[in-house]
């Protein structure tokens, strides 16, 4: 792994150095104090897939499969509404927070499965595929091309996708449902969004957990449907 070393050579009295502080402000909050005379080097350590991050004050997996690095978890930011929606505009409205539903307005589904967020509110109001939305700085919200290069990686098979079944590639996908006139579907299909959309309607990869293998098909339905969002680093 590349390592970038700063050393510092400080000709400051013992006095002096004990009253210098090293202060690491995190995007993610906890920031974190240290005395300088305490510190012998400070090294910068570039993402490497398979590390950690932190987002919102929450922790996400990544990792690999095939050229493409993906969390390993669905999306869990913002703050929660009750749903269902039954607007043709949705409920996800107030543009000053991020909003979530959680299924069955439980804020433990969210925990475990992740928000469902309305198609503009992941997106962020914008609409160029590949956007990064709602993901952390440096990752975005996958188009339709890019989540099926993942399924021709795992050679099209959804047991290597699901947490449930063999996870063999790591995606480590759950069945997190949806929302919309009503809460349905958990433990039974996942529908994650892509970031391609056609005027009402928006496209995301379905994945439905029952058969065995599982079977996984691409289809467009109205922006107002609350889905999981899967990260994707640029």
């Amino acid at each position: 792994m590349k390592k970038i070393i700063l050393c510092f050579l400080i000709l400051l009295t013992t006095q002096s150095l004990v009253a210098q502080k090293i202060i690491l402000h995190r995007n993610a909050g906890g920031d974190q104090t240290y005395q300088l005379s305490s510190v012998d080097s400070i090294s910068f350590q570039p993402f490497v897939c398979g590390d950690e991050i932190r987002y919102e004050g929450k922790t996400y997996h990544t990792v690999l499969i095939g050229t493409q690095c993906w969390m390993k978890e669905n999306l869990n930011v913002g703050t929660m509404i009750d749903g269902p929606s039954i607007s043709p505009t949705g409920k996800q409205t107030n543009n000053q927070i991020i909003e979530k539903y959680c299924y069955d307005n439980d804020t433990a589904n969210c925990s475990t499965y992740g928000g469902l967020y309305e198609w503009n509110e992941a997106m962020q109001y914008v609409t160029t595929p590949g956007a990064r939305g709602i993901c952390p700085e440096g990752w975005h919200i996958p188009i339709s091309t890019e989540f099926q290069t993942l399924i021709t990686t795992v050679g099209g098979d959804g047991n290597a996708l699901l947490a449930n079944r063999t996870n063999s590639s790591g995606f480590s996908l759950l069945l997190s449902g949806y929302v919309h006139i009503a809460f349905e579907e958990l433990e039974v299909h996942s529908f994650n969004y892509s970031s391609n959309s056609s005027g009402v309607n928006a496209t995301y990869m379905y994945v439905y957990g029952i058969p065995s293998p599982p079977t996984i098909s691409f289809f467009s339905n109205w922006k107002w449907y609350g889905m999981s969002i899967r990260c994707l680093k640029n």
